[in-house]
């Protein structure tokens, strides 16, 4: 069987920004092992492995490094891929089954739409050297799910200044650490910047899935259901999320297919 893989910039409209995922349908063939090289070899923060169960599909995810139970922008690009190749309808619900979540994905003009399970949060202490590690003093810190570290920053400016030293983030437990604060910029109610070195990606272009946790955690603060999300990575990408109900989230982007390319393996 051919085997097409494609890149796909996520939670933009433009090419060359958001972030790069690839995207391949799998069949039966295709080994854990295999799936792991081809991310190496792809080298971007996720690939998507795509596998048809009756109308619709598993999703597995790879770092370059790793397979991680749910992503969010791997989700997103998957998504396009599958409405642009016309293996559902524009009008047609998506279900996708991945090893973090059972996810349900609607297509609303060219913005993609995902529900995603919430993220519980737990507020922690700042650990020491985190100023000195990161570049500001946290207002407050959380831990979520998978190991993820949560900082609020006083400001917006924080979020753009912060040059974290990767070695000493993974060395000192903030392997997996969003900064994030409230933003004052027209139509954007937060910001947020991704770094995850110890998965052997030192910043995140846009991460969705973490929207699971800044989600609730703004809808909170804000007072606000539906919120507007910047990521301040050099790339940057916008999202558009809302809250549903106790334990759901819903994430919005858009999406651009770059290339598609035949593997000759």
């Amino acid at each position: 069987m051919k085997k097409t893989i494609y890149q796909v910039d996520a939670f933009t409209g433009e090419p060359f920004k958001g972030n790069p995922a690839a995207v391949m349908l799998g069949d039966e063939d295709i080994s854990t092992k295999f799936m792991q090289n081809i991310a190496m070899e792809m080298n971007l923060s996720e690939t998507a492995f795509l596998f048809p169960e009756g109308d619709n599909f598993r999703i597995r995810y790879f770092t370059p490094t790793m397979e991680v139970p749910l992503c969010g922008h791997a989700t997103l690009s998957s998504a396009h891929i599958i409405y642009e190749l016309g293996l559902k309808n524009p009008d047609e619900t998506l279900f996708l089954k991945a090893k973090g979540a059972d996810l349900a994905i609607n297509k609303q003009d060219e913005w993609i739409c995902m529900n995603f399970p919430k993220y519980p949060l737990r507020k922690i202490e700042t650990p020491s050297g985190f100023q000195e590690y990161v570049g500001f003093e946290p207002v407050e810190t959380y831990s979520s799910l998978y190991n993820w570290m949560i900082a609020i920053a006083p400001s917006e400016t924080d979020i753009e200044h912060a040059n974290p030293d990767f070695e000493k983030l993974i060395g000192n437990g903030m392997g997996h650490l969003v900064i994030t604060a409230e933003s004052k910029r027209v139509e954007t109610d937060f910001v947020l910047r991704c770094f995850a070195p110890i998965s052997g990606i030192n910043e995140d272009p846009v991460t969705g899935s973490l929207h699971c946790a800044l989600i609730p955690l703004w809808s909170n603060k804000l007072g606000k259901s539906e919120m507007n999300s910047l990521q301040l990575s050099s790339r940057s990408g916008r999202l558009r999320v809302k809250r549903v109900g106790n334990d759901r989230v819903e994430i919005c982007g858009k999406a651009v297919t770059v290339f598609q390319a035949e593997l000759k393996i």
